[in-house]
């Protein structure tokens, strides 16, 4: 669970900066900003999904298992 709040804060913050380069090249600061940290939080969420092999393979057993 640890690792996927990093991920997502990692995502965030990637977007926000990200957002922030594209609002002082573009202007409107706050909708590129918004935008930014939307898209990191996407980001994030998907690198938070992400398991190792070993992880992988214990969950299959517990899905097994219900």
């Amino acid at each position: 669970m640890r690792n996927k709040f990093k991920a997502t804060g990692l995502g965030i913050a990637l977007g926000a900066a990200l957002g922030a380069a594209a609002s002082v090249i573009l202007g409107q600061t706050g909708l590129w900003l918004a935008i930014g940290v939307a898209i990191g939080l996407v980001i994030g969420g998907i690198f938070g999904r992400s398991q190792c092999p070993t992880c992988a393979a214990v969950h299959k057993t517990h899905k097994a298992e219900s």
